[in-house]
């Protein structure tokens, strides 16, 4: 047992920690079969669906209007690989069905992480080749 430990704490020094991107651009690629120009347009299309439905989420009075809202941002998300906003709106629909009410905190939060990758996708586009 001590040994493993050793080794585990050995190991542990090894590791470099690299600070993960808000977007996974290997899922991006994958989903568009390597061809960069559709990743930009991809991202371009991702970046005006998360504003338009963050924008609504904001404005939502309804449950289903807020499920609606919270749903299309969490596949729109999935679909490009923005981990964060995706795991952050899919706990936001989990409390909500459980009967919790979403708090201002929770959206905040989202709207953080949605900020975080427009900020990326805004970098990533203005180095796009020609």
């Amino acid at each position: 047992m001590a040994q493993r430990s050793a080794a585990v704490e050995k190991h542990d020094q090894l590791v470099h920690v690299r600070p993960m991107r808000p977007i996974d651009l290997v899922h991006l690629a994958k989903q568009c079969l390597g061809d960069e120009h559709l990743e930009y347009e991809i991202l371009r299309l991702f970046d005006t669906t998360v504003r338009t439905y963050f924008g609504r989420l904001e404005l939502a009075a309804s449950y289903d209007d807020l499920a609606i809202n919270l749903h299309s941002i969490k596949g729109a998300a999935g679909g490009v690989g923005a981990w964060t906003i995706a795991e952050l709106a899919k706990a936001a629909e989990v409390e909500m069905q459980a009967g919790r009410p979403l708090t201002t905190e929770r959206i905040a939060d989202l709207g953080m992480a949605i900020e975080e990758v427009r900020v990326f996708i805004d970098r990533m586009l203005s180095n796009e080749p020609a």
